[in-house]
């Protein structure tokens, strides 16, 4: 009973709510202890999308948890994904609430770049 009681807290939080904690993660991610755990993270994943998805993004969920945990989300992945929905649900009524959570994303997603049009493929299924 208690975590339902938890779970419809978290989802309950308003668009202002919800602005503060995400500036508050965002200012979690800024501090000493874990700009040097993302960046070992990061120096770990070369680049490399794979090990990213390996090194920073449990870093970077971690760092999520031990925020969101006092606002009601479960402290857990799933915990991270519910506040990930809540602020894209805010983000199409709140610029604000997208810039920042543009700027969350950028903390630990490499920048996404297409690769040259047809590159590696001819179009062509082998027979």
């Amino acid at each position: 009973m208690a975590a339902s009681a938890q779970a419809s807290a978290a989802a309950a939080l308003s668009a202002e709510q919800a602005k503060a904690v995400l500036a508050e993660v965002i200012k979690a991610f800024g501090a000493p202890e874990n700009a040097q755990r993302m960046e070992e993270a990061r120096d770990n994943a070369c680049n490399d999308m794979g090990k990213m998805l390996q090194f920073l993004l449990p870093v970077a969920t971690q760092i999520q948890q031990d925020v969101i945990k006092a606002y009601g989300f479960s402290n857990d992945g799933e915990g991270v994904l519910k506040f990930a929905r809540l602020i894209k649900s805010y983000e199409s009524q709140d610029p604000e609430i997208a810039s920042m959570s543009g700027k969350l994303k950028a903390l630990f997603l490499p920048p996404m770049t297409l690769p040259p049009h047809g590159a590696g493929t001819s179009g062509v299924a082998a027979s």
